[in-house]
């Protein structure tokens, strides 16, 4: 493997100025592809060719179609963060915020259907070998709801409940995408999960329970 590749790895060096372009070209190529004809029009020379490199380095980035586009996820649920924080929700419980946090990043897939497919069918139809991709959704999905939450510290169950809302996300995505569940089905469902949020914030019964400054208290977080 070249050095070029392995900066462009997950958990390696951070990326030069010039390499980092050449990402985001390729990024940008493959969400216009996806956004015009789904999973299978997405062809790693087609890619290379939108993102004007050479086909040996597109597979230097990006070992594989899959390897892309979950990247190209990340890459588009990043963009979703940063609007987010511009624009946070504002809902007076944590349930709520998460609630319309999920549901703008829905609607914002909704606005392409065929990208969205891609991407949940890269990320189902994943292997181990894309691990550190998949995490790297994983992390960013998460990110977007504890700033939701504005939580400053978390607690194991409320982070557990996190991880229960993120499955009912993707699987909404999924049944939404195939036909199974309308918009106003993934709503309530959405709605539903988020109030394991609320449950998770009650402290447990005992004279002790809830003290000190960080157990489970919920701290609204300023825009930033």
């Amino acid at each position: 493997m070249t050095a070029e590749a392995k900066s462009a790895g997950p958990a390696s060096a951070p990326l030069t100025e010039r390499q980092e372009a050449r990402r985001r070209r390729i990024l940008h190529a493959s969400a216009q592809l996806a956004s015009r004809g789904g999973f299978d029009a997405v062809q790693m020379r087609e890619v290379a060719e939108a993102a004007g490199v050479a086909l040996g380095t597109l597979y230097r980035y990006f070992p594989s179609k899959i390897h892309l586009l979950v990247a190209t996820m990340q890459d588009q649920l990043q963009h979703m963060h940063t609007t987010l924080r511009k624009r946070p929700p504002a809902g007076d419980s944590a349930a709520e915020r998460v609630s319309e946090t999920l549901m703008r990043a829905f609607r914002a897939l909704q606005r392409e259907p065929h990208l969205a497919d891609a991407m949940v069918r890269a990320l189902t139809f994943a292997d181990r070998s894309v691990s550190p991709e998949v995490d790297t959704v994983s992390r960013q999905t998460t990110a977007i709801i504890l700033d939701a939450m504005g939580l400053e510290n978390p607690t194991p169950e409320q982070l557990s409940a996190v991880r229960v809302i993120e499955h009912t996300w993707h699987s909404a995505l999924i049944t939404w995408l195939s036909g199974r569940a309308s918009i106003a089905q993934v709503k309530i469902d959405i709605e539903t999960v988020c109030r394991l949020i609320d449950l998770t914030s009650v402290p447990a019964a005992g004279p002790a329970a809830g003290r000190g400054p960080a157990a489970g208290r919920e701290v609204r977080r300023r825009p930033a």
